[in-house]
């Protein structure tokens, strides 16, 4: 076994792993995320409707023939406000089917390996999965570089100077309430842009930080775009976000 073997690792039977992949180039993914991927008897991932799944897409130079395959389907995704009672009601018994699907594997000692982008800690659906799961099975949660510290170091943008605070904000808040949230912060990443992307700029602006803002679509990866937010239309991609950094203490 080589080094890079021990440190990876193998699977476990019976066991869910939340497997961090990263912000989208898929060497920035750990080797123990590499090695879980090629270790486990199945790898599950959640996709959007007519969509390949960006999880998945990651981790496929990865995949070996013939490795068991879950595509776990989201019925809406941002179509749909987040906060609406249709949205809650969909995704959580899509959730709940989900978490009874894998637990079937699980109860036959398979070994799942539960694709997350970034980490799968931060603002990820494994999160629902590992509250659901983690009282009756095994489960290791393997930590990934987050889309924000990809899309940073892809914008040659330091994010924090000092002292300086750093608020992490979803864009599916209201305008207002991201105005307040912005302004009592030092530096922030807006998540969730996309259809919001005209929203977050008003608030931006409106919090005197126009100027230092940067839109970041698909960080890391090949169709990759940065540029001023200042320049931006009015609807974001999916997988883009908004880096606001901070001027504190330079030595």
């Amino acid at each position: 076994m080589s080094v890079l073997d021990s440190l990876a690792g193998t699977a476990t039977a019976g066991t869910l792993y939340g497997i961090g992949v990263g912000p989208g180039d898929a060497r920035y993914l750990t080797l123990r995320a590499a090695g879980l991927v090629q270790a486990v008897d199945v790898v599950a991932y959640f996709a959007k409707i007519g969509s390949p799944g960006n999880a998945r897409r990651v981790v496929a130079p990865l995949l070996v023939a013939g490795r068991a395959e879950v595509r776990l389907e989201y019925p809406v995704t941002d179509e749909v406000p987040a906060d609406s009672l249709d949205y809650q009601q969909k995704i959580g018994a899509f959730y709940r089917e989900t978490a009874t699907a894998l637990a079937a594997l699980l109860r036959q000692g398979k070994s799942v390996g539960l694709l997350a982008e970034g980490d799968p800690f931060f603002y990820g659906s494994f999160m629902h999965m590992w509250r659901r799961l983690s009282a009756d099975f095994p489960v290791e949660v393997v930590p990934g570089v987050t889309g924000m510290s990809g899309c940073w170091t892809r914008a040659n943008l330091p994010i924090t100077w000092g002292n300086d605070a750093l608020a992490v904000l979803p864009g599916t808040l209201g305008e207002n309430e991201l105005v307040e949230r912005l302004r009592l912060a030092d530096a922030a990443v807006i998540m969730k842009v996309g259809r919001n992307l005209a929203k977050v700029r008003r608030a931006v602006e409106t919090a005197g930080l126009l100027s230092r803002a940067v839109y970041v679509e698909r960080g890391t990866m090949a169709d990759e775009r940065i540029l001023p937010l200042a320049e931006c239309g009015t609807t974001g991609a999916y997988f883009a976000m908004v880096l606001i950094p901070g001027e504190g203490r330079r030595l």
